[in-house]
This record gives C-alpha cells, structure tokens and sequence, in this order.
C-alpha cells in the first residue's frame, strides 16, 4: 500500500490552498530552474528510464513519446498540448488534478515542453468543467504573476506561455487529433495517422498531446529520480497512478495506489469494500467504460495495470474502476454504454458510424428479450467488424463493453431471451 510520503497528488482532495502559495508549501515549483539546466536531453531520458505510461487510457511510454520530437527545429514552432478533455464515463482524476492541484499541472507544462523546444503549451479542457477551467486558469494567471511562466519561465531563459481553451462537450476530441481538430477551430474529427502529431500537428507543426495526469507527474519524477519512481508497481507498470472506484462501493473515491495493487485490495481498502460484500459481486469494469467487463472469478486476483488486464482481456485503460454488484441488470448497463457511443461517434467512418447505431438497437432487443439466441453471435461479429476498422480508437471502445458482456455473460442474455419466449407462449 502507498505511503503518504510517496504521493505525488498530495492535495487529491482540496483540504489544503490550491493557490500557489499552497503548492509551493507542498513542494511545487521548487528548483524549477534547476531541472530546467539539466537540458532537454537529460530531461526526456529521465522520463524514459522512469517507466512512466500514458495516463490517458493508451498506456504509451511517456518518455519514448516526447523523444519522437525533433530535436532540432526546421523554423516552424514547436506545440505542446495537454489533454484534459476527460469524457470517458466512470473517469474523474483530471478533474480533481485541475481542481484541486492545478499548479502540478502548470510546472508540468513548463518541464514538458522545454523538453521538447516548445515555447506554447495548450490545455484543452473539457466543455463541461466549468469550474475547473475557472480555477486552471487562476493558476495559470498566478505563475505568470510570480515569473514562473512568460519569456523567462523561473528565471531560466526560457519563453514558455501556457493557454487554457475550452472544448464545446465532444467526447470525440479526447482523441488527440480530433483535439487538434477542434483546436484549430474546425469540427473535432480525428485525422488519418500517418503523419503523426510529433511531425505534423496543430497548425502542421511539430506536436505532443498528453493526458492531464501524465504530465503533472513528470516534475515530481524529475525531482525524485527515475529510480524511485520505477520502486512501485511492475516491471513495464511503473509508478503510482490515481483510480476511480464508483458503482456499488460503500465509499466511492479516487485515491492515488501504486500500479499493480490487486483489484480486491484497492476496493477493500480504499472504497469500504463492494455493498453487501465481496460475495455480492457480479463484475467490475477495471478501466473506464471503453474496456471490457470481467467477471468476480476474474476480479478476485487480478492486478491492477496494463499487462496483467490485457491477459484477461480487459485493459486498465483511464483505471476507472466501476463496480457492479448482483442487483445490476447487466444488459441494460451495457445498453446504456452503446447508446452513449453512439450518440458520441463522430460520423467519419462507416464502421462507426453505421455499426454503433446497429449495436445499440440490438442491445435494447436484449434488454426486453426481444431477440433471437443467434443474434449473440451475429452481434459479435458486428463488433469485430467495426474494431479495428476505423481511423480513431472510439469504434473499438464501443465494441469492448458488448465482447466483454458476451465473453463472460452470455448466459444471462441467453436466458433474458428464454424467458420472453415462455411468457410469449404462456400467454
């Protein structure tokens, strides 16, 4: 279990002053030029041997990901864009990160795009966080008052000017391109890749998009060391990582934990256990509602990161954790899942589209029963056919949710229909 003294996000939950004066007495900002001297190199190298994964639901080397950069600007500028456009039901840790530890946020943008030549950093957030672009934008204000940010960020020489934009409430512009999209002031579709962001971004120039939590991060590593980072979790998971633990816990929160914590233990411990107890549960949906469902069985030892949720078929994606118990119709939630990508699919590719429209009307035949038992099949090899088949990742985060459903409770749909057909014949 995580210490406190460990903790990155050490005011997760507001109880002390969000403002620079509280950051700073937690640590923030301290030494900033320094890490800056250590050039860009050096910085992107620590980031690599820190082992550090993207927060935002992929999992990519954070460091590897900055070093595809060039090195060497060809005159165009250089952009680093921060995504807090956090839409993905059942995720809420970028939000607190804004509310609550904005200043993280900001110094990252600082180390960041030094890091990588860049003199701008946007940070788009989400439509609705009002509130949170409110308060990201106080401390923004706050660090260029102090010197922090502007044409000599902490006194290093270094121009850096941070920018708040908000987003219109797409959950399609959390993918990175279709963020760039809509930055650029067009609709947020995601561009064909490649060329990829690093080479051709925002306004065709060399880019970086990043996950909120990834880069608020990188200065406490760089602080740390890349070896005390790399002290938790497992091999290839390293680090600590803040969960969402919602459904039927009798405390739902967000906590930072280490990777690689197992399931059950990050619920009992941290979450008051599952309503009625750990017997009382039916499945958990370990990373935001794009990845697949897994059944208690599962959930009784499986660890919490990337590799171990990937060998059960499931990922641990924005570490979402929705707990569902046995009072939970599991069709309908499922349901209520396929109409929400659907109505989120942006249009670009027919696979999308057309196919989350035709998932979502099949999965509300099953809801009531009113379906035929080879229509399962016929379902999941519609969701094969869309994933993997389109330009961004949401075609794929549709179908998960309804294979996971089949894979592990095909049973209970074969009975919904089994008991419509008998009520038919009874009446």
């Amino acid at each position: 279990m995580l210490q406190d003294k460990d903790r990155i996000f050490t005011n997760l939950y507001g109880f002390e002053d969000w403002g620079l004066d509280g950051a700073r007495r937690r640590g923030d900002w301290d030494g900033t030029k320094a890490l800056l001297a250590r050039g860009r190199e050096a910085i992107v190298e620590e980031m690599k041997q820190s082992g550090l994964r993207g927060r935002g639901g992929a999992g990519f080397p954070t460091g590897l990901k900055w070093s595809f950069m060039p090195m060497e600007s060809d005159g165009r500028p250089h952009y680093l864009v921060v995504n807090a456009d956090e839409s993905e039901p059942g995720t809420c840790k970028d939000r607190e990160i804004m509310r609550n530890d904005p200043h993280k946020l900001v110094e990252g943008c600082l180390v960041a795009g030094f890091a990588m030549g860049a003199h701008a950093a946007y940070i788009y957030v989400r439509g609705e966080f009002i509130f949170e672009r409110n308060r990201l934008q106080a401390a923004v204000d706050q660090a260029y008052e102090a010197g922090l940010l502007g044409p000599d960020a902490c006194g290093s020489g270094w121009a850096m000017d941070v920018y708040v934009h908000h987003g219109a409430g797409a959950y399609i512009c959390g993918e990175e391109t279709a963020l760039i999209e809509s930055l650029e002031g067009k609709k947020g579709q995601p561009r064909l890749k490649p060329p990829f962001p690093a080479n051709m971004g925002l306004y065709g120039c060399p880019t970086t998009v990043n996950n909120v939590e990834s880069i608020a991060v990188a200065p406490t590593i760089l602080r740390r060391g890349a070896s005390w980072f790399t002290g938790f979790g497992r091999q290839g998971n390293a680090g600590t990582k803040i969960f969402c633990i919602s459904g039927h816990v009798n405390n739902p929160c967000n906590v930072e934990e280490e990777m690689s914590i197992p399931l059950r233990e990050l619920i009992e411990k941290h979450a008051g256990g599952v309503r009625g107890g750990w017997d009382n549960l039916l499945a958990v949906i370990p990373g935001g509602s794009s990845v697949p469902m897994i059944p208690k069985s599962i959930c009784d030892d499986v660890l919490m990161d990337f590799d171990a949720l990937k060998e059960v078929k499931s990922g641990l994606g924005t570490a979402a954790v929705i707990v569902m118990d046995k009072s939970t119709d599991l069709i309908k939630a499922v349901a209520r899942l396929a109409a929400f990508y659907k109505h989120e699919s942006c249009g670009q590719c027919t696979p999308c589209r057309e196919g989350t429209g035709w998932m979502w009307r099949v999965m509300e035949r099953f809801v009531t029963g009113d379906a035929d038992v080879a229509e399962i099949d016929m379902l999941l090899e519609v969701t094969t056919q869309i994933e993997g088949h389109t330009i961004c990742a949401l075609g794929d985060a549709a179908a998960w949710p309804i294979q996971g459903l089949i894979r592990h409770f095909r049973g209970v749909i074969e009975e919904r229909i089994a008991g419509k057909r008998g009520q038919i014949a009874a009446e």
